[in-house]
């Protein structure tokens, strides 16, 4: 029975894989073949009779002398003036400015933002959460108090980009922060 079996199994395959191979060749009918036709490119371009040819002249050598003293030029009679006359005439030209003193300010000082996010007793779990935040791209700080240590975002210029910052902060620490003016020398 075992030979009958395989005989059968033998003769399936056979079937099947004749008609794999030969039946899409039967049933495809005329094939065309397409094949493109490549021009090919010279190697050396060829020169018409149109081409103009130019002569190579030799360098020819500098033989003009400038003066060894400056050189005045003057147009009649009314640009010829002494220099007593040109002195007075350079007072009259000039024009009292008056400067306008503008008080010094630093644009930059005002315009900072930084989050307060929380304050921590514990200093160690401060880190912790700093060293979190910093890995996800976050400007993050702490600020050691007498009893307590502070989480701050920032310092940026973008109050907008601290605000959408503030946002997210609330999602991922749960904890909601505050939006606070950047004082340089006393964060």
């Amino acid at each position: 029975m075992a030979s009958k079996f395989q005989s059968r199994l033998v003769g399936t395959i056979v079937l099947v894989a004749v008609g794999v191979i030969i039946l899409p060749d039967l049933l495809d009918g005329k094939k065309l073949h397409y094949k493109e036709e490549f021009a090919s490119i010279p190697l050396k371009p060829e020169i018409s009779a149109q081409v103009e040819s130019f002569e190579v002249l030799e360098p020819e050598e500098d033989t003009s002398v400038l003066p060894d003293s400056p050189v005045q030029a003057t147009v009649g009679e009314e640009l010829a003036a002494t220099p007593e006359q040109q002195a007075e005439q350079d007072k009259r030209d000039v024009v009292d400015v008056a400067v306008k003193e503008v008080p010094e300010r630093n644009e930059y000082a005002d315009s900072a933002w930084i989050i307060q996010l929380m304050a921590l007793k514990n200093a160690d779990n401060a880190r912790g959460l700093v060293a979190d935040l910093q890995k996800r791209g976050y400007q993050a700080h702490v600020k050691q108090e007498a009893t307590f240590t502070r989480v701050i975002i920032g310092p940026d210029v973008s109050k907008s980009k601290l605000e959408k910052q503030l946002l997210e902060l609330e999602k991922i620490t749960g904890s909601k922060g505050q939006l606070l003016k950047f004082k340089p020398l006393n964060p």
